[in-house]
């Protein structure tokens, strides 16, 4: 279990996390969701040990460190792959570094996204640019694999059926935790959802309980955030006010 207990981030004194507490299973896929400026990227990298932070964040109730990070792997839009090497010389580096490193997943998935594995990175999209640091988290061999907007860049055909596919992979052991602002394209896919505020902890459901209450993800996230539905066209009507005033 990876487990989050009162945990606090701040960047020149300004709040980044506010006593944040959350713990992720085997086996879940959890959807972390937030305006921008949440404290969605700065949970994941906290997790990561990228960020120093006050609090506590545990693996099976150790602390994370050399001996276990390789249980955590992360997808960045940043990006963490070596841009003059190949995908064939990323997957010998991975070997050597990571023993669970998942060889045939690594071809089903190039194959899949239909990337060369003999040109440099830096030659490629930033769409393929971000498949390809997809491909290196989900075949690095670990338990719980964060994501932070992977799929920037890609087309809804390719984020649709990369979902699916990735349903068929994973194993039960396997946890992902996606931050992402694509709401109704992951309903089908996360089994919970996480929803951060302002740094702190808005909401916390599973999928399971929102269809018995008849919601889906952008319902749950609207009544959270307590989306008001009239905001565009108040926001029209005061425009169409001050031009009809000129």
């Amino acid at each position: 279990m990876l487990e989050i207990t009162d945990v606090y981030k701040r960047y020149c004194g300004k709040r980044a996390l506010e006593g944040v507490s959350l713990c992720l299973g085997a086996g879940e896929i959890v959807g972390l969701f937030g305006e921008n400026g949440a404290g969605k990227t700065t949970l994941l990298k906290c997790i990561l040990g990228l960020l120093p932070y006050k609090g506590c964040i545990t693996l099976d109730g150790q602390p994370i460190t050399t001996d276990n990070i390789g249980r955590l792997s992360f997808a960045t839009c940043e990006h963490s792959f070596f841009p003059g090497l190949t995908p064939l010389a990323h997957q010998e580096f991975y070997r050597e570094h990571f023993p669970k490193w998942r060889g045939q997943r690594f071809d089903a998935l190039m194959d899949f996204f239909e990337l060369p594995k003999n040109k440099a990175l830096r030659s490629f999209s930033t769409g393929q640019k971000n498949q390809f640091e997809v491909i290196l988290a989900l075949c690095q061999g670990a338990d719980y694999i964060l994501m932070d907007e992977p799929f920037a860049g890609n087309d809804i055909f390719n984020r649709e059926d990369f979902y699916k596919v990735l349903l068929g992979i994973l194993e039960p052991t396997e946890t992902v935790f996606l931050s992402t602002h694509l709401l109704e394209e992951v309903n089908g896919f996360i089994s919970r959802a996480v929803l951060l505020k302002e740094g702190k902890i808005l909401g916390d459901v599973s999928t399971l309980e929102l269809d018995e209450k008849g919601m889906n993800i952008t319902d749950y996230v609207k009544q959270c955030y307590h989306y008001q539905a009239d905001r565009v066209s108040r926001a029209l009507g005061k425009l169409t006010g001050e031009e009809d005033g000129l």
